[in-house]
């Protein structure tokens, strides 16, 4: 599995933190340092660019991080076919994946502690996509969606 990370200037200390906890793994992770490349990138913009890096197939999941993971979250999610949650907590970052199908963990660095964080990280990366009583409302959100930006 394939990894990608960024951050905008909310969250340079905790991308870091968790950046060198995956390599430390072992984990095959990319920081994308999209603000490295552009003066003065703000979050709408590093978020997307992550979203399309999974949408074209570069990395298979990204973590993306902010003062509260919520604009992160917001603006992956305006990438057809991309799925992004917001998570603080193990169960929900389970959940992220094992019921919703989600390639994108959102995190906020002003809401959560770099322990949390790796713990909640760790048990994304261990959770796959369980389908069973899931896999109808996957489905119906991808149909849904495609209605949205597919309109004709």
């Amino acid at each position: 599995m394939k990894i990608c990370i960024d951050c905008d200037d909310a969250a340079v200390n905790l991308k870091k933190i968790l950046f060198e906890h995956l390599k430390s793994k072992g984990i095959d992770i990319a920081d994308l340092d999209y603000s490295a490349s552009k003066e003065g990138a703000l979050y709408p913009e590093i978020g997307f660019n992550l979203a399309k890096q999974i949408q074209v197939g570069k990395f298979d999941r990204g973590i993306s991080i902010c003062g509260t993971g919520l604009g992160m979250a917001m603006i992956a999610n305006k990438v057809e076919g991309i799925y992004a949650g917001v998570c603080h907590d193990v169960f929900s970052a389970e959940r992220l994946c094992k019921s919703n199908d989600a390639q994108i963990i959102t995190m906020g660095e002003r809401v959560i502690g770099p322990e949390l964080a790796k713990t909640i990280i760790d048990a994304w990366l261990l959770s796959e996509f369980q389908g069973g009583g899931s896999t109808a409302k996957v489905e119906q959100m991808r149909a849904l969606e495609k209605q949205s930006f597919n309109k004709e």
